[in-house]
Parts: structure tokens; sequence; C-alpha cells
């Protein structure tokens, strides 16, 4: 089996545990997914089997989420599954919200969570956490494309939001620094992935719904498909070349791109990396 899956995580469940269901039912040990979610969280979680794991730095990384956040709690998680550490009895407005917003569009820096899988001195985050021990944690640069209100209700003091962000961006670290910009203090209560770079959240697949080798077969998406690089269709001669790594000199002027997809009968054959008329293997897959 060769390809991707767009799999839909189920909350209670992690990464892993979906990677490791798949396992049992393809019996192929080569699968990978693209980007960790919560446990807590559920949505979209590509998957990628076979040889496509070789094609993971390749995929577009950026996010997209819907989060529900309670203001007027902070946990040590920085969502639902934490213990409360600060608490407060104000009532945040909706013109107060929107105006906090504003300053988590764009490029920011974000504190990770102090329970995050990051590793400082070969150690994860968490790890440090579970033993007590605290450890300086370096800020981190990402990108909030788009941070708007679904909804708010006032009563409840929770409001959902849809972020569109950049990869490695902490949508807890954003529940607990809006709440502590409004000075109410707030957890992640929900999240849901809706996207992970090509893959949307409307053709995502149940894990329930794939429990047979047959039905994954069916369902895996050829890597091609959400490739966004040129494509070259090689000859046979040049199919013979790229077989055994060789590069491909081609005649004529190739588009300004970081890589280019080599495909043969309109499959994937390699990835290569053009260099003036020449077009170099990185990874082969004939």
């Amino acid at each position: 089996m060769f390809g991707f899956l767009n799999v839909y995580k189920p909350s209670a469940m992690t990464s892993h545990d979906v990677v490791a269901v798949l396992r049992r039912v393809i019996k192929i040990k080569q699968i990978g997914h693209t980007g960790t979610l919560d446990p807590f969280a559920e949505g979209v979680l590509p998957v990628c089997i076979g040889k496509a794991t070789r094609l993971i730095e390749y995929l577009p990384d950026d996010k997209a989420y819907s989060g529900t956040i309670q203001l007027g709690k902070s946990t040590t998680t920085y969502d639902i599954e934490g213990e409360g550490v600060n608490f407060s009895d104000k009532k945040a407005r909706l013109e107060e919200i929107e105006e906090a917003l504003k300053s988590f569009r764009g490029e920011i820096e974000q504190l990770p969570p102090v329970y995050s899988a990051i590793k400082v001195k070969g150690k994860k985050l968490y790890e440090y956490a579970r033993e007590g021990k605290e450890v300086e944690i370096t800020p981190r640069r990402v990108t909030i494309a788009r941070l708007e209100i679904i909804d708010f209700d006032f009563e409840k003091q929770q409001v959902s939001l849809h972020i569109e962000c950049s990869k490695g961006t902490y949508i807890r670290s954003i529940a607990n620094d809006i709440g502590e910009k409004l000075g109410t203090y707030g957890h992640l209560v929900k999240l849901v992935r809706t996207k992970a770079g090509e893959f949307g959240i409307d053709e995502a697949l149940k894990l329930d719904s794939l429990d047979s080798a047959e039905k994954v077969q069916a369902n895996l998406i050829p890597p091609e498909e959400k490739l966004h690089f040129p494509v070259y269709e090689l000859n046979d001669e040049e199919r013979k070349k790229v077989s055994n790594g060789m590069p491909v000199r081609v005649n004529r002027p190739l588009p300004e791109s970081s890589f280019v997809t080599l495909t043969c009968n309109h499959k994937l054959a390699a990835i290569a990396k053009p260099d003036k008329q020449l077009l170099k293997c990185e990874k082969v897959f004939i």
C-alpha cells in the first residue's frame, strides 16, 4: 500500500492510537501521521501509509481549528484535562473579546504549554511537569492567519473561535493567553481540527469505517494528488535513469520551484530538486 488517508481522529484517542489501529488492520508497520492532536481533541489526522511516510516533509503544514474557550478559570494543561489554577468571577463582554483577539493575529510569540511534547535537553516538557520540575521554556514564533469568533455565550462565558495557523501553534496556549489578556483566565474545553494542509474535515473518514485492508486500500489518496509541485512526466529512458537515482536533463525551461514531482504514467515516481537544466532525485519511489 502506498498513499495517504484522511482520518477523523475521535476524542479520547491519541494520534499514536489511530496509527496502531490501522497497523493492526492492514498489517503494515510503515505508517505515520503528519501532526499530533491532543487526546481530548478530534478532527483531521492525515495518515501516510507505506512509502508515503517519506513524503511527510513535502506536505503543506498549515492548520485550521474550531475551538471553545471557557473563561473564568485557567488550568495546568491549558485545557479541560488539567487542574484548576486561577479563577475569576469577571464577566467578559463580546466587545472586550473582539478587542483582545487583535493582538493574537499575524506573527506572534507563543509560550508552549508546560504539558507538551516539546523537548528541552532531550526530555519532553510534560515529563518535567509530571516530576514537578521547572524548566525554562523558550517562546516560539507562530503565525495566526485568521482568528474569528464563531459564537459567544455571555452567561456561560464560553467563546468559540475559528483559527487558521502555522505548524507548531498551540491552541491551548491561545486559550490561556486570551484569558489572561481579558483578566478572566481561560482554558480550552473543545478542539476540532478542521483542516491540515490539503486535508479537510468534510472528506475525513471515521476510524471505525476503516475496519479492513480492502476498505483502507479503497480510500487511499494517491500521493501525487496532494503534492502541489510542478509535474514532469518521464519517458521510458528517463524512467530508467530515475529508478537508479540518476538526474534527468530537460530541454525546456523549468518552473521556479523548490521541488518537482516526477511521474510515470501520471503516478508518482520521484521527488526531484531542479538545478539549472537538471532534475536531481531527492526521493525515488519506483
